[in-house]
């Protein structure tokens, strides 16, 4: 019983060279695309001046969750 909790234990390592099995191949480190702001900040300003409402609706929508977050508490509280 206490062999088979040291195996349990047993680095990845240690268990390839008991086994025979050759270590594992190194992989090559993902390499994370650059972001390039500008480009984005164009494709954002496009978009608005495209679509001049999305702002409007941005707005809109925040408000409505505001309002909605106060009856919210309001009512779980029993405010009045």
């Amino acid at each position: 019983m206490y062999r088979n909790t040291l195996v349990l234990i047993m680095g990845e390592a240690k268990r390839r060279k008991n086994l025979g099995i050759p270590p594992r191949e190194k992989t090559e480190d993902i390499k994370l695309p650059q972001l390039d702001k500008k480009a984005i900040q164009q494709k954002v300003r496009s978009t608005l001046y495209k679509y001049p409402i999305i702002p409007f609706l941005f707005y809109g929508a925040a408000i409505l969750i505001l309002i909605g977050g106060l009856f919210y508490v309001y009512k779980s509280f029993n405010i009045a």
